[in-house]
C-alpha cells in the first residue's frame, strides 16, 4: 500500500530535519541517480546519453546534483537549464564531474539532444510549484519540442524527479498536457498524492519512494490517499 501526502505536508516533514543540517538533497540526488543507472538502456551503440531538464528551483538542483552523481561514473550527461537560472552548488558539482550544461540551447537544439539520449531526467517542478503546476515559457517550449521523440517506442526512458512537471502534486489534475510521461517517477520522502490520482498517475509510470526518514513526522498527518 502506497500512501499519498500534500506538499505542504511533506515539505513540514522535512523542516525538523533541514533544521539539523540533513543533506536530504544529496540523499534524493543520489536515490535518483541509482534509479536511472538502474533504467539507462545498454544496449545501444557508443555511450548512453542523459539529458537532464533542470528547473531554477530545489527540483532542478535534485536533478543537477544527481547529474554529478552518474558523471562521475562515466555515464555521459547534459543539463539544459529550463529556467533563469540552476542551483549554484549543484551546478558547480555537476560542471566538476565534467557535465555539459547547455545554457543557451534553444527548442530544435534540445530536440535533437532528446532523440540522441537513452534517458531523460524530468527535473523542471517539484512540489514548491503554484496552484497552477502548467509549465510556462522556455520550459513549456522545451517540453513541446521533446514531446515527438517520445511517439517512438525507441525513444528515451523518462525519469521524473518528485513528480512529472506539470502535474499538480496534491490533486493529480493536469491543466496542461504539455508533460513528459514518465516510465518511473523516483519521489523524494513520500509519495504525493497527485501521483496516485488521475490524470497525474497516468503520467507518473512506476513510483519508487525515496526513505528520506521522514516517517515518524509523516505519521502525525491524514494521508490524502492509498493506492494498493
Amino acid at each position: 500500500m502506497v500512501a499519498g501526502y500534500s506538499a505542504a505536508q511533506v515539505r513540514a516533514a522535512e523542516q525538523p530535519h533541514l533544521a539539523r543540517g540533513e543533506p536530504l538533497m544529496l540523499l534524493a540526488a543520489a536515490a535518483l541517480a541509482d534509479v536511472v543507472r538502474e533504467r539507462l538502456p545498454r544496449d545501444g551503440d557508443g555511450a548512453p546519453l542523459v539529458l537532464v531538464l533542470a528547473g531554477s528551483g530545489d527540483n532542478g538542483g535534485d536533478a543537477a546534483h544527481a547529474a554529478a552523481d552518474l558523471a562521475a561514473t562515466g555515464i555521459r550527461v547534459e543539463i539544459v537549464p529550463t529556467g533563469s537560472r540552476l542551483h549554484a552548488e549543484a551546478r558547480a558539482a555537476a560542471v566538476a564531474a565534467g557535465v555539459h550544461v547547455l545554457d543557451d540551447a534553444d527548442a530544435p537544439t534540445v530536440a535533437a539532444r532528446a532523440a540522441e539520449a537513452s534517458l531523460i531526467i524530468d527535473g523542471i517542478l517539484g512540489t514548491g510549484t503554484s496552484s497552477d503546476p502548467s509549465l510556462r515559457g522556455r520550459a513549456r517550449e522545451l517540453v513541446a519540442a521533446i514531446l515527438p521523440t517520445l511517439a517512438d517506442d525507441a525513444g528515451p526512458v523518462v525519469v521524473a524527479a518528485d513528480l512529472p512537471s506539470g502535474v499538480h502534486p496534491d490533486d493529480g489534475s493536469v491543466p496542461d498536457p504539455t508533460v513528459l510521461p514518465a516510465t518511473v517517477t523516483v519521489t523524494f520522502g513520500a509519495a504525493k498524492a497527485g501521483l496516485l490520482i488521475e490524470p497525474g498517475a497516468d503520467l507518473s509510470g512506476e513510483v519508487h519512494v525515496v526513505d528520506l526518514g521522514l516517517g515518524p513526522e509523516l505519521a502525525a498527518f491524514t494521508r490524502l490517499v492509498e493506492r494498493g
